[in-house]
């Protein structure tokens, strides 16, 4: 299984939304999806992780890999409703990296409105358009 992603700016940040499962298979999918949006915007990066079926050991390292990444280029990472079966535990070299119960509380923490006026967004051909969103 693998993952599916939308990716919207908004003014000042970005938010990049999984679906599917992030396990192995699809960590370099998903670290392509972040230096794809990584070049695409400025700000933090919100990973909106609602229709996210579930993470493995090697998904969870793949989002520290990535706030690496986005550290290193000057942009944060913040996670928004994470799955329920566990949480990411950043070791000792990791920068931080906020989570929030949802991606209305991570727009709010950047000041961010939730309207979405203004705002540009790509995915992938399968992103799932008619699911709604679980918060």
């Amino acid at each position: 299984m693998t993952i599916e992603w939308s990716y919207t700016v908004h003014d000042s940040l970005g938010v990049l939304a999984l679906s599917g499962y992030l396990g192995a298979q699809a960590a370099g999918r998903f670290g392509g999806a972040v230096g794809w949006a990584a070049a695409r915007g400025t700000g933090p990066l919100i990973l909106d992780l609602a229709r996210l079926n579930g993470w493995s050991v090697a998904g969870q390292h793949a989002i520290a890999e990535a706030a690496l990444h986005l550290t290193a280029h000057g942009r944060p990472l913040a996670l928004a409703a994470i799955p329920a079966d566990g949480s990411l535990v950043p070791d000792a070299a990791q920068p931080p990296v906020p989570v929030h119960p949802d991606l209305t509380a991570a727009l709010a923490s950047y000041r961010s409105p939730a309207n979405t006026s203004g705002q540009r967004q790509w995915h992938t051909t399968a992103w799932p358009q008619d699911t709604p969103r679980v918060n």
